[in-house]
């Protein structure tokens, strides 16, 4: 019982507001091709090359929702793979890295738009 109530808390304590790491001044729309997926509780993170004006390539990293949200949302899966072009519609993070939380996500290959699960106000 120990180990299990151990195991809850630090799954709890990963848990995290939205206005603890994002800024819901700070909207970015990036386009870009999915690097990497990590389909887990308590969110969704994708990773994607957004390539600049210049030529240069900069990774960033997605927080969307839970699974269960995303799934309800109409995601599956298989909804975005790697090699993927996805265009995105997010809140940058406070301290200004290429991290954001996604508020929706079109699929470019089919042009459908999911809402990512944004806890944003």
């Amino acid at each position: 019982m120990c180990v299990a109530s151990l195991a809850a808390s630090g799954r709890a304590l990963a848990h995290h507001s939205f206005a603890a790491e994002f800024d819901e001044k700070k909207p970015v729309s990036l386009t870009g091709t999915v690097t990497k997926l990590e389909w887990t509780n308590p969110h969704i993170w994708f990773f994607m090359d957004v390539k600049s004006p210049d030529g240069s390539v900069t990774n960033w990293g997605f927080e969307m929702g839970g699974t269960a949200q995303l799934l309800r949302a109409g995601w599956k899966r298989d909804s975005m793979k790697i090699g993927d072009v996805v265009a995105v519609d997010a809140y940058r993070s406070r301290d200004d890295s290429n991290r954001a939380n996604a508020r929706s996500v079109t699929l470019t290959n089919t042009g459908q738009k999911l809402f990512a699960g944004s806890q944003a106000p």
